[in-house]
């Protein structure tokens, strides 16, 4: 029938192209602490995948992660509740509903930390006494982070070593975690780091200070009243990258009480305390009373060797179940500056590369946004809140106080839209409890979309770290891609547990080719592969991917 109307009408048929932005999204924040669960759980699956295919490739216990798989999806799946969740919200059938939805985040999350656990099975040390970590990276760039390790942790001291003996940064925190940095740990392998008796290395330049945190390249000022960050500074080139003409501050606290969002609530008086004085994690701590919570808890983190900053944000809410939402501010400074939004397989930039009729009130984000010029930028990582709005408070416009936007006026403020009840079936109709929400920027030159995606994945997929026995060697590094803008997305056994499956995906808006070098494991061939894992064609040479694209890899270990 297809075929048939393209050879009648093909030609008659216009083309477009953009993003169709979804106008159902919103009522995910309406169960905003389980949205955050499973976010996480799916980043989990992702990382797990990789684990087993770098230590146990064999044993991949591929239908336990359809399994999990299959809850992930079902929990994003649009159907949320019980009709009634709204009029009836107290009804033994609403509760039951939502426990049914509810359960699918909380099993994903169970099943992926099962999973991870049993990916380490074989690598992990029995001995209570922790000696030696290994930090894996699951990316296919090389990485330097914070590692923090729990504070029940029993470790010799707090003097960490890297594989040379070579003593790293490290600090034993307030909250009794002993915190250290893994640097240099290459693609898809694990830094080895042993630790011994002594107090940790007090050296670094990360502090902080009265309502200032700094760490030499940046200078972050906490506003006394807002608990907002009213200042971010570059420090050698003195760029200011909050704009601070707006009276909104990074991480501003916004609660709109009904629907109207002309005149939001902010959060009262902010009491500000040094949680980490440094040298390698610096702090601070921001709590007050907000309207729709019971308290409103910020921190503030920036570390000795990175450039970026780190926010935490707890929002312990009230069960209130008259319509209500809440929005975090983040009003950037970059003069004619750009805002790109990262979402499935694409970039997209607001208004400009959405099709027709797309919503505009908000917009679901992977994983950053950014906000660039021609000479600089800052990222925004948001690997627990996927919904933005560009410019203002917007909301639902559902009950005609405010309208659907047809059109956007270029903007460098943006708002994380954490929570709402706007939807009159199906969502939640109030939400309880403390919820995290977390935060990176990470300030950069002109932009550059392979850094942005990077840095996006860094954030929601940490380093991990797992105790060992000193005597193991530690995992090379499987492989390695090029050029930088080409990353691997998934890297992980086959079904059938033979071969290697690796997705290569294309961040950037032009053509490329991409060189994959494979370590001491060499595959016995590689071949062009789909989503079934069909072998279609051998790889041979640079493999070119599409602006955009993702390309499906079957690396064979069986010979065959």
């Amino acid at each position: 029938m297809f075929k048939e109307f393209e050879r009648r009408y093909g030609s008659q048929v216009p083309r477009v192209r953009g993003d169709f932005t979804p106008y159902w999204e919103d009522g995910a924040g309406s169960s905003a602490a389980e949205t955050t669960i499973n976010r996480q759980a799916a980043e989990r699956m992702v990382q797990t995948e990789t684990l087993w295919a770098m230590l146990n490739p064999a044993d991949y216990p591929a239908e336990q992660f359809n399994q999990a798989w299959r809850n992930v999806i079902l929990y994003d799946e649009h159907t949320w509740g019980a009709h009634c969740s709204i009029s009836q919200p107290e009804s033994d059938f609403t509760k039951a509903q939502w426990k049914i939805k509810q359960a699918f985040a909380l099993n994903a999350d169970l099943q992926s930390r099962n999973l991870l656990h049993n990916a380490l099975a074989g690598h992990r040390a029995a001995e209570k006494k922790v000696t030696a970590m290994d930090v894996f990276n699951t990316s296919s760039w090389t990485r330097t982070d914070l590692v923090i390790l729990p504070k029940d942790m029993e470790v010799p001291g707090d003097v960490v070593r890297d594989s040379e003996g070579k003593a790293v940064k490290s600090q034993r925190l307030s909250t009794g975690e002993l915190a250290f940095l893994a640097a240099e740990i290459e693609p898809f392998s694990a830094g080895r780091f042993t630790f011994e008796a002594g107090r940790a290395a007090e050296t670094g330049s990360a502090t902080a200070k009265d309502a200032e945190l700094s760490n030499g390249t940046i200078l972050l000022t906490i506003n006394k009243a807002t608990g907002a960050a009213e200042s971010l500074k570059l420090r050698q080139q003195n760029i200011e990258l909050v704009d601070g003409e707006t009276g909104l501050g990074l991480n501003d606290y916004f609660y709109v009480s009904g629907r109207d969002p002309t005149e939001p609530q902010r959060n009262g008086p902010a009491k500000i305390i040094v949680k980490e004085s440094g040298p390698l994690v610096a702090s601070l701590l921001v709590e007050s009373d907000a309207p729709g919570c019971n308290k409103l808890v910020r921190e503030f983190r920036i570390i000795d060797g990175i450039d970026r900053v780190d926010i935490i944000s707890v929002i312990d809410k009230k069960n209130i179940y008259e319509q209500e939402a809440v929005h975090l501010a983040f009003p950037f400074k970059v003069p004619d500056g750009v805002m790109r939004m990262d979402i499935p397989w694409a970039v997209i930039r607001p208004e400009t590369d959405q099709l027709a009729g797309a919503c505009k009130n908000y917009f679901t984000v992977q994983r950053w946004v950014d906000v660039s010029n021609a000479d600089y930028g800052v990222t925004l990582a948001v690997p627990d809140a996927p919904l933005i709005e560009v410019g203002a408070i917007t909301n639902d416009p559902r009950g005609g106080t405010v309208g659907w936007i047809k059109n956007i006026t270029p903007s460098t403020i943006l708002y994380s839209y954490v929570m709402n009840n706007y939807w009159e079936t199906n969502y939640k109709a109030g939400q309880e409890g403390p919820t995290v929400f977390r935060y990176s920027i990470e300030p950069h030159r002109s932009f550059d979309s392979g850094r942005a995606a990077r840095f996006g994945t860094e954030q929601s997929q940490p380093l991990i770290a797992v105790a060992v026995d000193n005597k193991t060697p530690a995992p090379d590094s499987v492989m390695k891609v090029e050029p930088a803008s080409i990353i691997v997305t998934a890297f992980r056994p086959s079904e059938d547990g033979r071969d290697w499956i690796v997705r290569l995906f294309n961040t950037s808006d032009q053509a490329g080719k991409a060189t994959v070098t494979w370590s001491k494991t060499k595959p016995d061939a590689v071949w062009l592969s789909n989503l079934a894992e069909e072998k279609i064609d051998k790889a041979a040479g640079p493999i070119e991917v599409a602006a955009y694209d993702f390309v499906t890899l079957r690396a064979s270990l069986s010979g065959k």
